[in-house]
């Protein structure tokens, strides 16, 4: 599975407005940092917004925030919304001529659940404050030896 850049560009938002400071975040501030168009990130701040994970406020003094509860939305939840369902495989556009004798669609969209539920098992939150899981990370020979 890939993720649309909606949602790739979103997460980062997400993540680096959760990084505390005394103003607000600007549109401009973001796009020079996350090296992202500003009318890109106009359309996906807005989309948080009407979600109410951003706090946004237009005008002097204004800019956006994150919503603290949003620290808790699970992981999963946050991407099944961007990605706002997109299937695996399109079997009807144009129309497949294998869809009568085809399991690959059932067995693809098994999978995606997985996914999404792996990822329900981590908040916004959790992505900002844990180090790499150390089941992902090796040992070298000499932390082998010392056991």
């Amino acid at each position: 599975m890939q993720l649309n850049k909606f949602t790739d560009y979103a997460l980062r938002v997400l993540m680096y407005i959760a990084q505390p400071k005394a103003l607000p975040y600007t549109i401009a501030e973001i796009a020079e940092d996350l090296c992202v168009s500003q009318n890109h990130l106009v359309k996906i701040v807005h989309f948080m917004g009407k979600q109410d994970w951003l706090i946004t406020a237009r005008g002097k003094g204004g800019g956006i925030r994150l919503n603290p509860q949003a620290l808790t939305l699970r992981l999963g939840e946050i991407v099944r919304i961007l990605q706002r369902e997109n299937p695996i495989v399109e079997c009807n556009t144009p129309p497949c001529v294998l869809r009568s004798n085809c399991g690959l669609k059932g067995i693809l969209d098994q999978a995606m659940e997985q996914f999404y539920h792996s990822l329900d098992q981590y908040s916004l939150g959790d992505v900002l404050s844990t180090p790499p899981s150390s089941k992902y990370t090796t040992q070298s020979p000499i932390q082998m030896i010392n056991l």
